[in-house]
């Protein structure tokens, strides 16, 4: 049985392809303007833990939402090793509804009281996963920043970690407007790992955003060979469709259906596979 974090990334897939084939890396690809330094603080300073948690309140059952505000009151009374503890359970209640842009506000208040490199780096990831699922593009922006704030913040307690080089890199190349330093961090990785699942992931994304369907597919064939799910094969059939190779596309598009195992998503992986097979 899929779990609520399992079902929200399949649900998700097909509605990130579109946007995510539609929007180019920013200064890569469409020469966006550059954004200020003080706009994007103004635009972080909008946002807290306290607003976040209401806003995804809103759309968790009220009974655990109780739940939740229970917590966040014993974390207004508690201090030092009391209140971290408070806060990881806060964190873990957030996480078992896939809820990620309030744990990344509370592991920032975690290394906030005691500056450890892993709270440091869960709270990069939570806002990373909780920005690249967002339609709010303004919130987006904010939590992008975020993200890179808590990234460098880990690596200046472990400077050799590939996981913080890795959120680095993306958060670079999606929310700062020098994207080919993030690349450049996630080249670095793989060059140091060539078999690095997430950065093989995530520079496999930004290939089909910027519509090198070849290198996209490389990175796939990676990420599938060492750890095969639903969504990095999508993105590998993705990419083959592209450049007209029909057979490797369904090949692929079959195994992320069996893999699955979501009627949404394999109702719409049959409409594509039907579609290749004309």
């Amino acid at each position: 049985m899929l779990n609520a974090k399992q079902i929200v990334v399949i649900v998700f897939i097909v509605t990130l392809m579109g946007v995510l084939l539609a929007r180019p890396i920013k200064g890569l690809v469409d020469g966006e303007k550059e954004t200020t330094t003080a706009s994007s603080n103004s635009t972080e300073s909008m946002y807290n833990l306290k607003n976040v948690s209401d806003i995804a309140k809103q759309s968790i059952n009220s009974s655990l939402a109780q739940d939740i505000a229970e917590i966040e009151d014993k974390v207004e009374e508690a201090t030092g090793e009391e209140k971290i503890s408070l806060l990881q359970e806060l964190a873990n209640k957030w996480d078992d509804v896939a809820k990620d842009a309030p744990q990344g506000f509370i592991y920032t208040e975690m290394a906030k009281i005691a500056p450890k490199f892993d709270y440091w780096l869960k709270a990069g990831d939570s806002y990373r996963a909780a920005y690249t699922n967002l339609q709010d593009t303004v919130m987006a922006t904010a939590l992008n920043q975020l993200a890179i704030q808590s990234y460098e913040k880990s690596l200046e307690l472990d400077a050799n970690s590939l996981s913080a080089k890795t959120g680095l890199g993306a958060a670079l190349v999606t929310g700062s407007n020098n994207p080919m330093s993030g690349i450049a961090l996630l080249q670095e990785v793989v060059k140091t790992e060539p078999k690095n699942i997430e950065a093989n992931r995530t520079l496999g994304l930004f290939s089909l955003q910027s519509q090198q369907y070849d290198k996209a597919i490389e990175r796939f064939k990676t990420v599938v060979e060492m750890q095969p799910d639903a969504e990095s094969y999508f993105y590998l059939a993705t990419g083959y469709e592209k450049i007209g190779l029909k057979t490797e596309a369904i090949t692929a598009f079959q195994k992320s259906k069996e893999m699955a195992a979501d009627p949404t998503l394999s109702q719409y992986i049959d409409r594509q596979i039907e579609a290749l097979s004309k």
